[in-house]
């Protein structure tokens, strides 16, 4: 079975990506670009990292494009796509844990004011924070997939009320247990008073680029926090930092940016209301998505059902 691997990777990580793709599919014999042209008949499967546009053409014989990061937004934008191919999204149980974690971390940080307690530490001031209780501290998390249900259950542990937004309507039996789950972009809105902190995880698709704007600040509670670990161009930066400089925010926690690296001039790395990451909410674990992909090759093969399909007119 030839597979082309194919994707934006620095030499050291492809090189971990090999090694973890072959332990987990011994019997698949892994090609580049320029190897897979020379047979293009026999490679039914292209696992992608953001794939350089046109990469995945002139591939006759390809049934499954399988995706080793979980937004598939850059890789739906190729206008040169083959047509038809079912595109699979990685969902990976470790990445979900991970995504979690940071979803609570800052969570916990902003409820306690530890970003505050930094600030304060660098200029050697001693300036302990007010302590609410984590039931009078509503949190939004926008985006129930698997990472977001993830992240919506694991801060309701902790005691926070908690709502959800998807943007397709969810049965009762479907929603995460103890979670407020909502669909309506009206009912958003309405939400949004209520809201102390709000964690993005929606995928990027036409109707969430740009939703987290000016007119979705003043909506806030004055003091709310914003937490985006999706992607930046949900964001509109200059209204961001407005409802920053006048209060309307009190925080932003930021993972993702319109152009990443976010450039050295930007003017989030230097805002004292602003955390900046590298894009490492959740990173993808080259071991355990490596199970994913195999355990999807061989359901291709086998003729059993795909897992984790692209709805490509969704945009996700």
């Amino acid at each position: 079975m030839n597979i082309l691997l194919s994707g934006k990777f620095e030499a050291a990580e492809h090189h971990d990506w090999l090694r973890s793709l072959r332990a987990a599919l011994p019997e698949a014999h892994w090609l580049d670009r320029e190897q897979a042209l020379a047979q293009v008949d026999s490679v039914q499967v292209a696992v992608v990292a953001n794939p350089p546009a046109g990469s995945l053409g002139g591939l006759p014989r390809l049934r499954l494009i399988q995706s080793l990061w979980a937004g598939v937004d850059r890789l739906l934008a190729d206008p040169t796509l083959p047509a038809g191919v079912p595109i699979a999204r990685m969902v990976d149980p470790a990445m979900n844990a991970a995504m979690a974690q940071t979803a609570l971390w800052a969570t916990l940080s902003l409820h306690r004011g530890f970003f505050e307690n930094a600030v304060a530490q660098r200029a050697a001031l001693w300036l302990p924070q007010t302590q609410r209780r984590a039931d009078t501290l509503q949190v939004l998390v926008l985006g129930l997939g698997q990472m977001g249900q993830a992240a919506a259950t694991c801060i309701a542990r902790q005691g926070y009320r908690v709502h959800g937004f998807s943007l397709h309507p969810r049965s009762a039996a479907a929603a995460p247990a103890g979670i407020e789950c909502h669909s309506d972009m009206d009912a958003l809105f309405a939400l949004l008073p209520l809201c102390h902190i709000v964690i993005n995880l929606l995928p990027l698709t036409a109707a969430t680029r740009g939703l987290l704007d000016a007119h979705f600040f003043a909506r806030l509670p004055k003091g709310a926090a914003i937490v985006n670990l999706a992607r930046g161009a949900h964001v509109v930066d200059a209204d961001l930092l407005a409802a920053l400089d006048r209060g309307q925010l009190r925080h932003a926690v930021l993972d993702v940016f319109h152009t990443e690296p976010l450039p050295v001039d930007h003017a989030f790395w230097a805002h004292p209301r602003v955390t900046v990451l590298p894009h490492v909410a959740a990173l993808t674990d080259p071991a355990s998505a490596s199970l994913v992909v195999a355990q999807n090759v061989r359901a291709l093969m086998s003729g059993r059902p795909l897992a984790h399909l692209v709805r490509p007119a969704d945009g996700y």
